[in-house]
């Protein structure tokens, strides 16, 4: 049954303000009072920590250092995250535990030069193309790649090997690789003893995960298992990618730490060629993180609990800043659901379209005291907002930088002037804190001050002048100092052999098995996973109803074994139902899924809603819900649903 394209979302250029349930137009300076207003009204209330902030993960470096700022000095609270919350926050956990630094430590290049490549949980070639291409030249120069996933995808097609992984699967298989490149004889034992700790805990652990037990949970033949531990552990040069395949779990840290523990174990990180590169789904993912738009840190990744960190910040900033660790997306959730946080400033977030259990979502936000959505379009969450900002922040209306997924900063430049209507970002936060008594003293066109400020604070940073950034055309941090350029790989310290030059060891991490929290069951027997298609980005808003030969109509993929049984064709509609929700879709038969599993994106939700299926249950280090594991099953439209 074919569906009716949507149409494209069109440009906010008036502000918007609710009265009487509805939104109407209104002026700039009503709805910046309005938005003033209706936060001085919760903090007098409920004070600084029942707000709430929402910063971009799309925005500029200098757009999410003033976001975080207007949080912590201009409310009072650590209360602020972005959507790195709902993909890689298990990705920075995960590397911060081994490492204390949560960024990727390979660069683009080095995956070209290479000889072994293991994409775990990825689909680069749909979801990072930019990065994929890299990829290949690796491969075209010789690297053998392996991909571990439950769908053959189109990034399988270049792989030597497929692991076709059962979903949820992923520690009991990185578990088993372990244990056989111990039981062989392939760890690195003067990496491990020299640069490591944890290890003997780590050993026992992974006791357990025979070739044949990992079989048996995981759906990988064993031979394939072998295959791949001995391929990554004797490799000279080895690399581990993945995304949200493994992240998005609730397990989504102890997956990381797995992949981790692999690299510790062979010593396949710290040198060229070799290392853990998680792929950012979004321009300035990484960005947002390092600019401090997150609860815990403050920009270069300092920890917010410790007193020096805070005074440096505190001396520059001319405020005192909570020692406390703000609420997590995840949390704010929790927090909106208890009463507890009152008022929320969106800054180009969409979280009705990207969390799950999105029906949920939207019910928290109308239940705000006092709700701002500062975006470039009518997003299904700003529809729900007191106050709605027209903002001027797509890519090429704007100076800044950004940071993509190796950790390089690049400029990006104002190509095209913003319609008329739409303010700048970093102006709109302004105008806000001085109509709440804060002068952050930023213009949104003057990005190079705000750039120099945050480089003044935060080490990683201080080598990476506007000038020197034109002139080399992007740095990987950490680049502390104008007069040279880092390695660019991370934790070369750890091959050093004078023990004080090595610093803190790298630490294994004991990562125990727990099955999806939707478990399967007569009634909901098939497993739902959910992901990126390369003709759509992310929730649809900047992509949707436009036509292109690639496009894939929205749809539930499901195997031909699958479709047989239920008596489904291709193209027939279908009723989708989860524990939470049930939604309709044409189906399409998809050679590349087993049996038992189905697929589906969420690049258009105003049609098919495929997050109001999907399951609340998160990792409780990271906040990250398990996108990745519902349990659903599927029904030929006609056919009544089971009460």
């Amino acid at each position: 049954m074919s569906r009716k394209r949507p149409e494209p979302y069109t440009r906010l250029t008036t502000p918007l303000v609710r009265d009487d349930g509805e939104l109407r137009p209104a002026s700039w300076d009503e709805a910046l009072d309005r938005a003033a207003d209706g936060f001085r009204r919760v903090l007098g209330t409920s004070g600084p920590d029942a707000f709430g902030l929402l910063a971009c993960a799309r925005a500029t470096n200098e757009m999410n250092y003033v976001a975080q700022k207007f949080a912590r000095v201009v409310i009072g609270t650590n209360n602020v995250d972005s959507c790195n919350r709902t993909c890689h926050a298990p990705s920075v956990a995960g590397l911060a535990a081994a490492f204390d630094s949560g960024g990727g430590t390979s660069s683009y290049e080095e995956i070209e030069h290479t000889d072994v490549i293991v994409m775990w949980g990825a689909n680069a070639r749909e979801a990072h193309p930019i990065f994929f291409q890299h990829l290949l030249k690796g491969v075209r120069n010789g690297a053998r790649l392996f991909a571990v996933d439950p769908r053959r995808t189109a990034s399988v097609a270049w792989a030597d090997r497929w692991l076709p992984i059962n979903v949820g699967t992923d520690i009991p298989l990185a578990s088993a690789v372990a244990r056989e490149i111990i039981h062989a004889g392939l760890a690195n034992t003067a990496f491990i003893e020299r640069a490591t700790e944890g290890y003997e805990a780590f050993r026992k652990a992974v006791e357990p995960w025979t070739l044949e037990a990992a079989e048996a949970e995981t759906g990988v033949p064993k031979e394939l298992i072998r295959e791949l531990a001995h391929a990554y552990a004797r490799a000279d040069r080895a690399q581990l990618v993945w995304t949200l395949g493994i992240t998005e779990h609730h397990v989504g840290t102890e997956n990381v730490m797995a992949l981790v523990n692999l690299a510790l174990l062979t010593g396949h990180v710290g040198r060229y060629g070799s290392g853990l590169s998680p792929m950012r789904g979004q321009n300035n993912v990484q960005g947002g993180g390092d600019m401090g738009a997150i609860p815990n840190r403050l920009p270069g990744f300092q920890d917010i609990g410790d007193p020096a960190v805070r005074a440096k910040f505190e001396s520059a900033w001319g405020v005192p800043v909570q020692p406390g660790y703000g609420l997590t997306l995840t949390q704010m959730c929790e927090a909106m659901d208890e009463g507890r946080l009152r008022a929320l400033y969106a800054i180009g977030e969409n979280p009705v379209q990207s969390e799950p259990d999105s029906a949920r979502m939207a019910k928290r936000l109308e239940g705000l005291e006092h709700f701002v959505a500062q975006d470039i379009f009518l997003t299904k969450t700003a529809r729900l907002a007191h106050v709605v900002l027209p903002a001027a922040a797509s890519w090429c209306e704007t100076d800044g930088t950004f940071v993509n997924s190796e950790r390089r900063v690049q400029r990006v430049r104002k190509a095209i002037d913003p319609p008329d209507g739409a303010r700048n970002d970093i102006d709109i936060m302004c105008a806000i804190a001085a109509r709440l008594g804060r002068d952050l003293g930023y213009r949104g066109e003057n990005a190079e001050v705000i750039w120099d400020e945050l480089r003044s604070l935060a080490p990683n940073f201080k080598g990476m002048s506007y000038r020197r950034l034109a002139e080399l055309g992007g740095i990987q941090w950490p680049c502390p100092s104008e007069d040279r350029l880092e390695p660019s790989f991370l934790h070369g310290r750890l091959w050093e052999s004078d023990p004080a030059k090595r610093g803190m060891p790298a630490r294994f991490q004991v990562t125990p098995h727990r099955p999806p929290a939707d478990e399967l069951s007569e009634e909901y027997p098939i497993r739902l996973t959910t992901g990126r298609r390369l003709d759509s980005y992310n929730t649809g808003v900047q992509s949707r109803g436009f036509a292109s030969p690639m496009r894939i109509e929205e749809c539930v993929d499901l195997s031909p074994e699958d479709a047989s049984r239920l008596g489904i064709g291709e193209g027939d509609e279908v009723r989708v139902t989860s524990r939470r929700a049930s939604i309709t879709a044409p189906a399409r038969i998809d050679p590349g899924l087993r049996p038992g599993l189905a697929f589906m994106s969420y690049h258009d939700p105003d049609t098919i809603d495929t997050n109001a299926l999907t399951i609340e249950a998160t990792c409780p280090i990271a906040g990250t819900a398990e996108y990745k594991a519902s349990a659903i099953r599927i029904e030929r439209l006609g056919v009544p649903a089971e009460a």
